[in-house]
């Protein structure tokens, strides 16, 4: 009899331990885990899990990597058992780095909706990265201040409005003006900080480098698909010198203090009215609108393009296009790769999910599944909207995405704040870039 109770215990207690499991498995399944490339919208994405948790009873764990540290940050987390289920690349070279992770997404409903299927990452009928936000920088500018300055007697311009701004030369001069007359337009500088805080530095090592490497492609007839890029001569150089130099003479910030300066800091600066101009793209809004004391309205915050003095610049637009590609852990179950499908389409298909897109993310999502009235209301994504709508407009494009590798930015970025600071000369920061280029590309 007590070896029936023994048995009958014993058996109870492993069909109990059997249950146990089974809901410790359905509840890691039923887990999406998702590894967050912005730093800026991470707030964003803690609300998003809330809301999808209440709607659809699933868990989005999202962590967030730090600024400038995503790769590292998937590479560390790519080699732990509770990987990211979603993850994403910047573009061709991100997929060649992380291509054994990336699940086929040529049959899922949110590629389905892509309006654009030429801009997904692809190989052969494979397709591996979804771009799920379209983007635009520039020289965003405080229209209240520009105004003012164009309504000063002694102005020495012969323009009268930014958007008669066509070339370096204009922007030069109504630039270097509008610091001699500073004190009359209350600002510190016409620039924001150019921030060169290591790991801050990425609108100058990425994004603009992005401009004169254009050039230079297009000239050379370049097919950034098909031929070698392991090499490159940098040959507008002097093009980005001149904006560099423009940026760095004529801001807030004594350039040889440049190194101890945060993206973070150059925007509060332009938040609370100390310049008038600051380069980067429409997600700063984001960080305008959240500074305390912001001074400056959305009707007065618009974009110019980042002009460089290059022959024909005069119809040069924006720089718009994704370095943002949404990828699936194809190593993840089965259970979670259908749960991560199905989150990314209800983020950019259902009434919640892009009212979130649209108004916490300011988001131009490059989906069928968006209505024109559900366009972004801030005013920097209108501006690249009205960019992109423009005639007779060159957009640049966004070709920083086969950059050889973070270190050659990171190098880079380095380079020019030696630069700024008086231990280089700016042929040596081309000759270094050109070297690292090439090394790095091997």
């Amino acid at each position: 009899m007590k070896k029936a109770i023994s048995f009958l215990t014993i058996t109870a207690i492993i069909i109990i331990s059997l249950f146990s499991l089974s809901g410790c498995q359905r509840e890691t399944g039923d887990t999406i885990y998702y590894l967050n490339f912005k730093p800026e919208i991470a707030d964003v994405y803690d609300e998003i899990a809330k809301v999808y948790k209440e709607e659809k009873g699933v868990e989005l764990k999202v962590v967030t990597a730090a600024s400038g540290t995503y790769e590292q940050t998937l590479k560390s987390e790519m080699a732990k058992s509770t990987a990211p289920t979603i993850f994403q690349i910047n573009g061709p070279r991100g997929y060649a780095n992380w291509k054994s992770y990336c699940k086929d997404l040529k049959e899922t409903a949110l590629y389905n909706a892509l309006t654009d299927k030429s801009l997904a990452i692809t190989e052969g009928d494979g397709v591996y990265g979804i771009p799920y936000v379209v983007e635009g920088y520039g020289i965003i500018y405080n229209a209240e201040i520009t105004d003012k300055y164009f309504a000063l007697d002694n102005k020495k311009v012969k323009i009268n409005s930014t958007e008669e701004i066509k070339s370096f030369a204009d922007l030069k001069a109504v630039v270097e003006d509008m610091t001699a007359n500073k004190e009359k337009l209350g600002i510190e500088g016409v620039f924001a900080s150019t921030s060169l805080k290591s790991g801050e530095d990425w609108r100058w090592q990425t994004h603009l480098a992005n401009i004169p490497l254009y050039y230079e492609f297009q000239k050379n007839k370049v097919d950034l698909a098909k031929d070698d890029l392991s090499e490159i001569k940098f040959e507008y150089a002097n093009n980005f010198k001149n904006i560099f130099d423009l940026y760095i003479n004529n801001s807030v910030t004594d350039k040889k203090l440049l190194g101890s300066k945060s993206v973070a800091d150059s925007m509060a600066e332009f938040a609370l009215g100390k310049c008038a101009m600051v380069q980067n793209g429409n997600w700063a809004w984001s960080q305008i609108k959240d500074v305390a004391g912001n001074k400056v309205s959305e009707n007065n915050i618009k974009f110019l393009p980042i002009y460089t003095g290059v022959e024909g610049e005069e119809t040069q637009g924006l720089c718009i296009g994704t370095e943002n590609y949404l990828c699936i852990n194809k190593n993840a179950t089965e259970n979670q790769q259908k749960l991560a499908e199905e989150f990314v389409y209800w983020l950019y298909s259902s009434d919640t999910g892009k009212k979130f897109v649209t108004e916490k993310l300011d988001y131009i999502a490059p989906f069928s599944t968006f209505e024109e009235s559900e366009a972004p209301k801030d005013p920097l994504a209108k501006e690249v909207i009205r960019y992109m709508n423009r005639d007779n407009v060159t957009t640049i494009p966004w070709n920083f995405t086969i950059f050889p590798s973070q270190t050659f930015k990171e190098n880079f970025g380095a380079g020019l704040l030696g630069y700024a600071q008086g231990s280089k000369n700016f042929e040596q920061v081309k000759a270094d870039m050109v070297a690292d280029w090439k090394k790095e590309s091997k």
